[in-house]
């Protein structure tokens, strides 16, 4: 009589993995945690009923939406505007466009922020107190010939009247923050494969309506995320507008605040909840505009099937 053998294995007694290491550090963090609560709620310099009073004062307010808020949507609609078209230039088979652009990423790139407001706020009004607008050399040849100033120009602008006014804070943060839009959206871009724009070439579309209806609607799935994170890093930026000087601006407001009350950190406390709250807004519209234009790529596809799969399991299986 022979006896049949089975070749499956017999039962497993697998165990997790210890990891102590991981137990250990979540004490240590508990710890460190707990301390810094403690600090903060025990130590009454911190006057936390102070700084949210402060965060309820008018010029903070004002300097929130005129300063801030204003200050970082004008500079984005700037940078993200001018940071495609340059990303364009960059991409294109034009060799002087290609050199404008280069040298515009590379020289914008190059100067700090801080510095580059300064120059705007300073320099400007220092060498161009005020701009004349009329063909180039026209004022020269005007007085040449006998002419009037006025007859060579349509207009004037008043430098020195605009370099302490919110508008040459936007100017400069949104040129600052061009060059650097320029490299995220040519990353975009280079992101979608050549096929696409030879498809959109074979369906009789120019360039300019591929790249907006082909091109531009696919990168945005890779523009988006460092695009988000530009802009909370243009919040943060807008309280480099002191040195302009712009005294519409939170930081600025709040820091004013703490030298005529003696109480620093309760004023820039109350600069910092703030920023919390914008940026955290922000991060939350981040987040939903990642999921729209990600649909049915990477994570979001393989998420969805998982869920799928889960709700076949839960129903009893596949039909």
């Amino acid at each position: 009589m022979s006896v049949e053998t089975s070749d499956r294995p017999g039962r497993i007694d697998a165990r997790p993995v210890r990891h102590p290491g991981r137990y250990v550090a979540i004490v240590v963090i508990a710890v460190i945690v707990a301390m810094m609560v403690s600090s903060v709620v025990t130590n009454s310099r911190w006057d936390w009923s102070f700084a949210l009073q402060i965060m309820k004062y008018k010029p903070v307010i004002n300097g929130l939406w005129r300063g801030t808020i204003v200050g970082t949507v004008g500079a984005m609609i700037i940078g993200v505007v001018l940071g495609i078209v340059l990303a364009i230039m960059r991409l294109s088979d034009n060799p002087v466009l290609r050199g404008v652009a280069a040298v515009y990423v590379w020289f914008f790139r190059s100067i700090p922020r801080l510095v580059l407001l300064v120059m705007f706020g300073t320099g400007l009004g220092y060498l161009y107190p005020s701009l004349s607008l009329g063909v180039p050399f026209a004022e020269q040849l005007g007085h040449f010939i006998g002419l009037s100033s006025d007859a060579t120009t349509v207009g004037h602008i008043n430098v020195a009247h605009l370099s302490n006014q919110i508008i040459i804070g936007i100017l400069g943060l949104g040129l600052s923050e061009a060059a650097y839009m320029a490299e995220i959206a040519r990353a975009g871009i280079q992101s979608v494969d050549q096929g696409q724009r030879e498809a959109a070439q074979a369906l009789g579309m120019s360039s300019g309506k591929s790249m907006r209806r082909i091109v531009l609607p696919q990168a945005m799935r890779v523009i988006v995320p460092p695009t988000g994170n530009e802009t909370l890093a243009m919040v943060k930026d807008t309280s480099l507008l002191s040195a302009i000087p712009i005294t519409a601006e939170l930081f600025f407001q709040t820091e004013q605040i703490g030298s005529n009350t003696y109480k620093i950190m309760p004023a820039i406390m109350a600069a910092v909840l703030w920023y919390l709250i914008i940026c955290s807004i922000l991060a939350v519209v981040q987040s939903f505009l990642e999921r729209k234009f990600g649909r049915g790529i990477g994570t979001q596809r393989a998420e969805g099937g998982l869920r799928a799969r889960m709700l076949g399991l839960a129903g009893g299986g596949p039909r």
